[in-house]
């Protein structure tokens, strides 16, 4: 008796399940927020819980339960994105860094909504061991866009946007970084839900 829904992390250490398009979450906020606070100051991100219910619904339970607190930004390209969410940026292995998750991934949810600069997206499950990308976002993993990304387009699902704090993104996409574009000092983040 088989799964549609379970496949297995590039690594092959731990099963992956992909959370799919009608299960229920049950976190439900009229106007959701959360605040990213990080040595350089905090973010604040508004989500789109019309364009995304689900992506959105999810992101806020993981914070809920405190799955980010201790997460690092653990990819910064300038002139592009910052990425963090993965529970693996807290393992000194800077290889794993970028390779983790909660253990499934979720169904995207594409839209038309742009990635311009400040909107925060999904990444995609981390590549399979023949390089193939896995069409799956990923369970936890996030990025803010640092300037506007066009090419993302209906490839990546925007889920929200930054409100306030891009003075702060702009300072952690600026800091050093080793060749795979991870802060050679990590920039840890805890998460905090709002209710409006």
């Amino acid at each position: 008796m088989g799964n549609d829904n379970v496949g297995w992390l590039p690594n092959g250490r731990a099963p992956c399940y992909i959370r799919p398009m009608s299960s229920p979450l049950t976190f439900k906020k009229k106007n959701p927020k959360v605040v990213i606070s990080t040595k350089f100051g905090t973010i604040t991100i508004q989500f789109y819980t019309d364009v995304a219910p689900r992506h959105v619904d999810n992101f806020l339970n993981l914070a809920k339960i405190g799955f980010y607190n201790g997460t690092a930004f653990h990819r910064v390209i300038p002139g592009f994105i910052i990425q963090g969410g993965d529970p693996l940026s807290k393992e000194p292995d800077r290889t794993l860094h970028g390779t983790g998750g909660p253990g499934f991934g979720l169904t995207p949810e594409p839209s038309d909504q742009p990635h311009r600069r400040g909107t925060v997206s999904m990444a995609k499950m981390p590549r399979n061991e023949d390089r193939t990308r896995d069409v799956n976002d990923n369970g936890s993993q996030f990025f803010i866009c640092v300037e506007d990304a066009s090419s993302l387009d209906r490839t990546y699902t925007v889920f929200g946007k930054v409100r306030k704090g891009m003075d702060v993104v702009d300072q952690i996409v600026a800091v050093e970084r080793d060749p795979q574009d991870n802060p050679l000092d990590p920039i840890t983040m805890t998460i905090d839900v709002v209710e409006e």
